[in-house]
């Protein structure tokens, strides 16, 4: 999947950054200095004295070039290693660089208190720092993946570095990896679960990138296929193709697929491994990650199921592009929580319309994963604040019941969201006129914000109440406040949120 080459002026924090970003990526740690500096028998002051500084730039690029053999590693690059085209050619080529930048005033304030030694800083700092970041000022701005260090701590900034990068290690329940890349850093395999529709498009190329036939498994489409049966036969298809313990099965498709591969592979030979491989927005952003599976039940979503994530969650937006417009908006009603929940500047991104989000999918997705990822790192097994999640999904996940799932996943919880947001503001939780701005985006997105009016209340309410966020006589809703923020709330009286909530005026 490639190196992590971490570039920018000295000061920026490379090297401390790096070791934090490696630890939580549970990669090795390089800094390419201490590897010169080994390399030549000194320090990089003596030889820039004794030898110059092209020779300096040479051992420099032998360095970089000795990585090829590394395994994928964090590297924290010298504020000049990327000036020679044949060594930015090799970074770019071999990983992803990101510039990590800082105002001058910063930068001088952490080279002060610095005891490190830079020969090319030598004498008034200010003065030579000022010109050297003026001289390398259009190669630094040629670098499009960038993240500010000012004013944020370490943490702060390995976990923008994170998402700029499209990257996490999980480890809160079992350890995995997940990945914003390409389909094409697939691991080998043992069986590929699709469903009709994704097979059309995708299968054959998932097999040339693996590098064999791999043997697939196709079943059929649609949630209405979440069920015992279709689990049923893929227990058949395991033991078919010789599937044991130490095999791994890849599930391509959406988070119906990941549902039902994850769940199955739970639960073959009492657990074996798989690989998700989600090709829906809704499946990249949500499904796929928290290592929840599980099947339907005639009553409501979900009612069986286990916990048993993934060993990688590989999500390529490449994917996306044979996705059916309805499809990607209502993906993006998973997204529009997530910017609610803990990312004010992702909803922003949101409320610009689907033209917007195509040109930024990319960076849609990391940011809406990386929501997703820092919560149910925090509660795994959803016992506190993992319940933030399920905003607009007790009322979405009835209303797509009783919808006979007409109405998309994505769909219902944008219709659930402005339910529960509506809900929210009459009890005085929420800031009045939030109901509107979230209609707003979602509407943005062509999403629908009201219950469909030939949808029965009263069976609204009914599937509620089996719902398995089910908690005694009262059911917790995760209520928004204000952008950023949502509060948990237990509800008895579910009639009081539907019926009351069409009552209200309907704001354009």
């Amino acid at each position: 999947m490639g190196h992590i080459f971490l570039y920018g002026p000295s000061g920026t924090g490379k090297s401390t950054i790096g070791r934090n970003l490696a630890n939580n990526l549970r990669l090795p740690f390089i800094d390419l200095d201490r590897v010169i500096e080994t390399t030549a028998g000194m320090s990089i002051p003596q030889v820039m004295e004794e030898k110059g500084e092209q020779a300096f730039r040479d051992l420099e690029t032998a360095a970089l070039k000795a990585l090829i053999n590394e395994r994928n590693s964090v590297i924290a690059l010298g504020g000049g290693a990327l000036l020679r085209n044949e060594n930015r050619a090799f970074a770019e080529n071999s990983g992803t660089v990101v510039l990590l930048m800082a105002e001058l005033d910063t930068l001088i304030e952490r080279l002060r208190a610095d005891s490190n030694e830079r020969p090319l800083l030598a004498g008034d700092l200010r003065e030579k720092l000022s010109s050297l970041l003026a001289k390398r000022r259009e190669h630094y701005l040629s670098f499009p993946q960038v993240v500010r260090v000012d004013r944020d701590t370490v943490e702060q900034v390995v976990y923008r570095v994170q998402i700029e990068v499209g990257r996490h290690h999980l480890s809160a329940m079992g350890e995995y990896d997940v990945v914003v890349g390409q389909v094409g850093q697939l691991p080998n395999a043992d069986l590929i679960v699709t469903d009709e529709n994704v097979a059309r498009h995708h299968l054959e190329g998932i097999k040339q990138t693996i590098g064999r036939d791999v043997p697939s498994i196709v079943v059929h489409a649609g949630e209405d296929h979440k069920n015992l049966n279709t689990v049923s036969i893929l227990w058949e298809a395991f033991l078919d193709n010789g599937l044991d313990r130490r095999s791994t099965v890849i599930a391509l498709g959406g988070g119906v697929i990941g549902d039902l591969t994850g769940f199955a592979a739970s639960t073959y030979m009492r657990g074996i491994d798989w690989i998700a491989v989600p090709t829906t927005l809704l499946s990249m952003v949500d499904a796929s990650l928290g290592g929840k599976t599980g099947f339907d039940l005639p009553e409501g979503k979900n009612l069986i199921g286990s916990f048993h994530p993934p060993k990688l969650v590989l999500a390529d937006p490449g994917l996306l592009l044979t996705l059916p417009e309805r499809e990607l908006r209502s993906g993006m009603a998973e997204v529009v929580k997530h910017g609610i929940i803990a990312d004010p500047e992702l909803f922003g991104m949101c409320s610009r319309g689907m033209d917007r989000v195509k040109a930024n999918i990319e960076g849609i997705i990391k940011r809406a994963m990386a929501v997703k990822i820092r919560i149910i790192e925090e509660d795994p097994y959803e016992r506190g604040v993992r319940a933030a999640l399920n905003l607009g999904h007790t009322v979405g996940h009835a209303v797509e019941l009783v919808s006979g799932f007409e109405l998309r996943h994505g769909e219902a919880i944008a219709v659930g969201m402005i339910v529960e947001a509506k809900y929210a503001e009459r009890i005085g939780i929420a800031e009045p006129g939030l109901t509107d701005e979230i209609r707003k985006s979602l509407s943005a997105l062509g999403l629908p914000v009201e219950i469909p009016k030939d949808l029965p209340y009263e069976e609204i309410v009914r599937a509620m109440r089996v719902d398995k966020k089910k908690n005694a006589q009262v059911i917790r809703f995760a209520l928004p406040v204000e952008i950023g923020r949502v509060e948990l709330v237990e509800v008895s009286d579910l009639e009081d949120i539907v019926a009351r909530s069409d009552s209200d005026e309907t704001i354009s």
